[in-house]
């Protein structure tokens, strides 16, 4: 039984402001679409298409020519050296392409899992005060609501994040990771309520969907940060269709 001690911990935290934690973690990653030319794409498909793609990720995580280790390639050629930056006149990284047309970071939603914590401040560090959602599949999270409420609940707004038809040739760069890629934390006056609860999500050139952002009661939450670790690298270059 509670003392009464603790029922008035209790009465004053259910009166006062509450503090929930919601994260999503699972497969993601980060990734760079970057606009190529014609020359750059007829060097690096051929090579892609016979080979797979370890000269092109090769290429792709060093800044220095002098690092190269290619397999299959004795070097890349001013046309196909589409990293190069020519105003600056050195390479860039990957992840800060000049020709970058959109950038992709985060949890992929079919591998995604939330989980959501009642804790005792809005602290990075709070307590954990009670477990409200223990690692749900997140599209099933979403399904179950929308049974819930007859699908009056939706949970999500998609975002088309493909290459504008000016866009004729792309090159993709892929960090895939495993782990926590969104943790935010919400004030509430009262207890939390999933459905209100919205994920923006975004559709991108490789097809995936991705988690870019979480909103309660119409109010986008700040990622405070994941914890990832990588799983590897992944290139690839098309025509843009």
């Amino acid at each position: 039984m509670a003392t009464s001690e603790e029922k008035h911990e209790t009465i004053d935290r259910l009166k006062g402001p509450r503090y929930y934690r919601i994260t999503l973690s699972g497969y993601g990653g980060e990734a760079a679409y970057m606009s190529i030319s014609k020359e750059a794409h007829d060097f690096w498909k051929p090579i892609l298409d016979e080979h797979g793609d370890s000269d092109l990720v090769n290429y792709m995580v060093n800044d220095d020519p002098a690092d190269y280790e290619f397999e299959n390639i004795e070097s890349v050629p001013p046309e196909a050296d589409f990293l190069q930056d020519p105003e600056n006149d050195y390479k860039s990284p990957w992840y800060e392409s000049p020709t970058e047309y959109e950038h992709q970071y985060g949890v992929t939603y079919d591998a995604c899992y939330i989980s959501v914590d009642e804790v005792d401040s809005d602290d990075y560090m709070s307590k954990v005060l009670n477990e409200v959602i223990d690692r749900k599949d997140l599209p099933e999270f979403i399904t179950d609501l929308q049974e819930e409420t007859e699908y009056e609940f939706e949970g999500t707004d998609f975002t088309e994040c493909y290459a504008s038809n000016d866009v004729e040739y792309i090159a993709q760069m892929y960090s895939s990771e495993k782990g926590g890629f969104f943790d935010g934390i919400i004030e509430t006056h009262g207890e939390f309520d999933p459905k209100k609860l919205n994920f923006m999500l975004g559709e991108y050139d490789n097809g995936e969907e991705t988690v870019t952002g979480v909103e309660y009661d119409g109010v986008e939450i700040d990622n405070q940060g994941g914890d990832t670790n990588g799983k590897g690298y992944y290139a690839s270059v098309w025509k843009n269709a």
